[in-house]
Formats: structure tokens, sequence, C-alpha cells
């Protein structure tokens, strides 16, 4: 059972399809149908955890198309997202040759897929580049929607541009070399799309929670298509975070607080759910959903080996300061997304410094 979702712009133009496949088999024939003139070259672009378990298997799947195939491998983590490793890539590129008709492939995560895609956008002033996450959190989320990225200093994604891929190339068996800790981080997004757009997509996951933690291909399949579906509906709507692209931002401001404060130990999805409990307890102290049902979010949050409580002990008001350096200020308050229901979301600037400390203590 394979699955394919297509991106559109606002004016209904089609922007790139989303194919979600059990292998590799595809990609050739995918990348042929991207344009009417052949990229002689492709470079794929990957990390040094990624490219010992999936590189080979992608260059031989391409092999068959008539382009010069070539690799560049950085060192996996967050602390290479950053000029470093990007300036690296331009000279590599240059060195090679690569011009503005040749492609691009970000195979890996979310590190990779962001800094691959920044490249793209401005390398030449932008070249073709394609999407081939290995990460739950990235097939769900990242890979989905162009934002690209690196990170300045401490700043996480402070420099970036919004530049579409033309393809998203989702292979799900890969999730079954993934460790726990990367499977449940991506589970904190797939349950943040459900509680903020769809209630039935939210209790698909509390009904096939057991096959989804088995990685059952079927259950797999369905899940992401579900959570692509919806960030896709989302990103077409609001392509460029205007509006209601915002609302994917849940639990993101007091997350990226932590991951911050924790250096980046910890996982990106177990600093999203821990935001999205907070957001949780703020949106329930709103009168806006019931008790039960933030505490049934908060034990669906916990069955997935996610974080409910932080385990390092930080100094709420720290925390309550980094979230004030956060990109999504306007006018010196906090854009915070909240819930109005199970399956709705919205924004206010109505959060102020008391309700975030109460919220950062509920965690703590």
């Amino acid at each position: 059972m394979n699955k394919l979702l297509g991106v559109n712009d606002p004016s209904k133009q089609h922007l790139y399809d989303i194919c979600i496949y059990n292998d590799y088999s595809a990609l050739s024939n995918k990348i042929s149908d991207l344009s009417s003139n052949k990229y002689a070259k492709i470079c794929i672009v990957t990390d040094s955890n990624v490219a010992d378990l999936h590189l080979d298997e992608v260059l031989n799947q391409l092999s068959s198309l008539d382009s010069f195939l070539y690799s560049f491998t950085f060192d996996a983590g967050e602390a290479s997202k950053n000029f470093t490793t990007l300036n690296k890539l331009y000279e590599y590129l240059i060195n090679n040759r690569f011009d503005r008709y040749d492609l691009l492939i970000a195979l890996g995560g979310g590190v990779v897929g962001d800094l691959c895609g920044y490249c793209a956008a401005s390398y030449l002033r932008g070249i073709d580049y394609i999407q081939v996450p290995t990460t739950l959190l990235s097939q769900v989320d990242s890979s989905v929607g162009g934002k690209t990225a690196i990170d300045f200093m401490q700043y996480k994604n402070m420099i970036g541009a919004f530049y579409m891929p033309k393809l998203v190339y989702i292979n799900v068996n890969v999730l079954k070399t993934l460790d726990s800790a990367q499977f449940s981080s991506g589970m904190g997004e797939v349950i943040k799309h459900g509680l903020i757009r769809d209630k039935a997509y939210y209790q698909y996951i509390i009904d096939n929670k057991s096959d989804i933690a088995l990685r059952r291909s079927e259950s797999l399949i369905e899940l992401i298509y579900g959570s692509v579906a919806i960030k896709s509906r989302v990103v077409e709507e609001d392509p460029t975070e205007k509006g209601i692209r915002a609302y994917l931002n849940f639990g993101h401001t007091i997350g990226h607080a932590i991951e911050k404060l924790s250096d980046y130990k910890l996982f990106h999805g177990e600093c999203v759910a821990l935001g999205m409990v907070s957001a949780l307890y703020i949106s329930h102290k709103l009168g806006n959903i019931s008790e039960e049902e933030m505490n049934n979010a908060i034990e669906l949050i916990k069955y997935f080996d996610l974080p409910v409580k932080l385990e390092d002990k930080l100094d709420p008001n720290l925390i309550l300061n980094t979230t004030k350096s956060d990109k999504k200020m306007v006018g010196g308050k906090i854009k915070f997304v909240i819930l109005n229901s199970i399956g709705e979301a919205s924004t206010t600037l109505g959060v102020d410094n008391d309700m975030l400390l109460q919220a950062i203590n509920y965690i703590l």
C-alpha cells in the first residue's frame, strides 16, 4: 500500500508530491518525472549515521539514472548545522561544477534536510532539491513545508529561507532501523498534529497506539499519511507562516527554550512534548479543554516514552526568560499557541508571565 499527496500554493499551482512507500524502488522514476531535462549531476547530502545505513542502497537505486552521482557526508548531530558545514558543502559543489540545473538530495533527518535545503535555496540563487527523510520526525514534520535553516551561534534555525523541495519521498521501512528515542521524538510532532488540527486523527493514534509502537508497516503508512496531510494542508493555506501555520508551533515556545538550555542534549520531540504539556495546562486553565482531556493527552504522550516532567533541574525563571528570545515574539509579547478544543488551535498574545511560570512549574 503506497500513498501519494500533493502540495499546492494558495493559487492552487502544484508545487510538489509527497510519496509514501515501503522501499526506495520508485525513487529513480520519481526523479526522472521531475524535469523534462535530466539532471546531469545529483549530489546526495547526508550525515555519518545515515550514510552507514542507507547511502549505498540509495546510490544503487539511482544508478539507473543517466546522471553523475556524488555524495557529501558530514558529522551527524545538531552541532553540524552551521556555516562551517554549509561552507564545506558549497565548496564541494563548486569544485564538482554543480550548476543550477543539477539536483541535491537531502537523505537524513531534520538536520540534513534543513542544511541541504538552505544550501539549495542559496547556491547559485537556487538549485532543485528533494527530501528523502529517514526519521519519523523529519518524515512528518521538517521535510514538509519548505522551511530550511542553519543555526547561528547558540540560536536555533536563526538563518534560513522558505524554499520548497521538488519532491518528498518517504520510505517507512527505514523507521525500523531508527532507535527508540528517535522514534519517540517523532511521535511528539505526530500527536501535536492531531491536537491542533484533526480530532479524528488524534483518536486514530489512541486507537492504534500499540501497532504504531510496534512499527507495523500498515500502521506507519496510515500514521505518516495522516500527519503529512495535516501539515501539507496548513502549508498550502499559509506557506510563509503569516497565519494558521503558526499553530504548528504548539508546544514549541517552551519546548525550544528547554531544548536550548539543555544544550540540545534532549531530542527535539522530547522538548516539544514537554512544551505541549505546558500548553495543555494553559489551555485547561483558560477553560478551553477539560482536565480529563488534558490528562488523556498527557497519558498518550507518556505512552510513547516521551517526557512529561523535566528531569534536569532548570530555573523556571531562566526558562521563562529564554522564551523571550523565541522568533515568535510580536511587539515584545509571545505569540503563544493554545488549544480551543481537542483538534482546534489558535494563537494568543494574552498569556502573561505568571501563567507561563505556572505552566513551566507544572512540568518541573
